[in-house]
């Protein structure tokens, strides 16, 4: 049986930590940014831990077999 792959879309958009929390970029910071408020840029800044919940499912497609 072949191997199982990575989400290439997982991927890029999650890091898992080494504590096992998983983090992403908050959205609505690239395209159109300049629409929003300095002050909406800027809390948009740095990254944000996932639901527990929803890392468990995030973790399954970037870990596949573990």
């Amino acid at each position: 049986m072949p191997k199982m792959k990575t989400h290439k879309g997982a991927k890029k958009r999650f890091i898992v930590s080494a504590t096992g929390k998983v983090k992403h970029k908050h959205c609505g910071t690239g395209h159109l940014a300049w629409r929003k408020t300095t002050k909406q840029r800027r809390q948009l800044r740095g990254s944000s831990v996932v639901n527990p919940v929803d890392a468990k499912r995030v973790i399954e497609v970037l870990r596949p077999g573990k």
